[in-house]
């Protein structure tokens, strides 16, 4: 196939896609309450530093997402609520997000090693009510709670313990595993994410629960027509960042299938042994990880049984040299997904479909109408610099991975929304003939 007849057929199926999206939607409910009938089905493999490991079905997850539900409702949590989760990849991470999303109420992730001021910020700016919270995060909780009036309650996970601290495993304990979910609109906002950076005036951005379902098509074609047979996911990434949630865990529940959650810091060798011993076939990882990796192990097949079917990376572009690495040494082609602060899914490459040039951020999937923007929102031509720009509406249908909004901004006066419906993802890229987008940064003013 020739490279115009490949981009007319992406011309032409970008223009006949349509989104299904449904009026009533519930991200809880799509990842964990449609699957947790099968009790057979694992969801979560989960191993910490000191080498302990669990494993836990849907229906594991489920059981103690109502439990968590029941107590948030008993301490008059209701929809709208904004609920903090200041956790690393354990176990209670995940259950926090299922049991918060189900009760309507908005999921505020946060990145477990935020310091004092930089925490402060993100729960007093979401007016978050409850946080819940372990031990790498309760030591800066506590210097900064007395500046936070609206919160109510801390829980606490595995060794955080205090005088203001309700222990998890006390309060869930005698609650209810049966829970009534909340029906909520798939417009209903459900997360705000902020950005990994520690800026004290981060902006969040607010999602609706729609938002899953604008993400998991991008997921699924830097995967390879993700699931395959024995697909198991991990990634280091936070759970707290885009591409740890949206192009992570809820991703990979979406379809059902388990993913590996390992909770201690990263290390090229132990990486390997997760992968190794998981038999991992999907992985997503940063381009400083995968050079990690590169430099501890450069023939990783040589010594190690590895399973890896597919490979992406997030963050700034890969060198060819890491390209070229993963192709001959892993013998996987890395997909390259782009992800901004509540934002992935809407450039990258699809290799059934039409190829990317080396090193570029992709082409928009379907589905996505995105342009280069300047400061007065006017569209760009091939070459030009300018703002990375998706738009509300793609084929006459609202787009699902678009955000609401800052938060807590309105559309009035949100300083990411520009011209007629145009959302400014942050980044700085340029566009060539191709139609394939290049990275040039961030935009200092968004």
């Amino acid at each position: 196939m020739t490279s115009d007849s490949q981009d007319g057929d992406q011309q032409q199926f970008s223009c006949s896609f349509r989104w299904r999206v449904p009026a009533r939607f519930n991200i809880a409910d799509d990842v964990c309450g449609r699957w947790a009938g099968d009790r057979g089905r694992f969801a979560l493999y989960y191993e910490d530093a000191s080498g302990f490991s669990s494993a836990h079905t849907f229906w594991d997850i489920q059981r103690d997402a109502n439990r968590l539900s029941n107590v948030l409702a008993a301490l008059a949590t209701v929809a709208g609520d904004r609920v903090a989760i200041v956790l690393p990849q354990r176990p209670e991470a995940a259950i926090a997000q299922v049991a918060i999303l189900q009760m309507g109420a908005i999921a505020v992730p946060l990145a477990p090693r935020l310091g004092p001021d930089a925490l402060a910020h993100r729960l007093d700016d979401s007016g978050a009510y409850l946080a819940i919270v372990d031990e790498t995060a309760l030591p800066a909780l506590a210097q900064v709670r007395h500046r936070l009036p609206a919160l109510r309650h801390v829980i606490g996970v595995g060794a955080a313990v205090g005088g203001a601290v309700r222990p998890w495993a006390a309060v869930v304990e005698h609650a209810s595993p049966r829970y009534a979910p909340t029906d909520t609109a798939a417009a209903d906002p459900a997360l705000i994410l902020y950005p990994d950076a520690p800026a004290r005036g981060a902006q969040g951005v607010l999602l609706a629960q729609r938002a899953l379902l604008g993400n998991v098509g991008a997921y699924a074609s830097a995967h390879e027509c993700f699931p395959q047979d024995a697909d198991l996911f991990w990634s280091p990434l936070d759970w707290a960042c885009t591409g740890g949630l949206l192009q992570g865990l809820l991703a990979t529940w979406h379809f059902g299938r388990p993913l590996l959650a390992y909770n201690g810091p990263f290390d090229a060798g132990k990486a390997f042994a997760l992968l190794q011993h998981y038999a991992v076939r999907n992985c997503l990882l940063e381009p400083s990880a995968l050079q990690m990796l590169q430099q501890t192990l450069p023939d990783p097949r040589a010594t190690c049984d590895l399973e890896l079917r597919t490979l992406a990376s997030s963050g700034e572009p890969l060198n060819e040299a890491t390209h070229n690495w993963s192709q001959d040494k892993l013998g996987v082609t890395i997909s390259e997904i782009w992800c901004g602060t509540g934002i992935s899914g809407i450039l990258g490459p699809c290799a059934a479909r039409w190829p990317t040039s080396p090193g570029s951020l992709g082409r928009p999937y379907p589905g996505h109408r995105v342009a280069v923007l300047d400061h007065q929102g006017a569209l760009l031509g091939a070459g030009a610099v300018g703002a990375l720009a998706v738009h509300r509406v793609c084929n006459g249908e609202e787009d699902p991975a678009v955000p609401l909004g800052s938060w807590p901004g309105h559309a009035a006066s949100d300083a990411r929304l520009l011209g007629d419906g145009w959302f400014l993802t942050g980044a700085l890229v340029a566009a060539d003939a191709k139609g394939d987008f290049w990275y040039r940064g961030r935009a200092a003013d968004v």
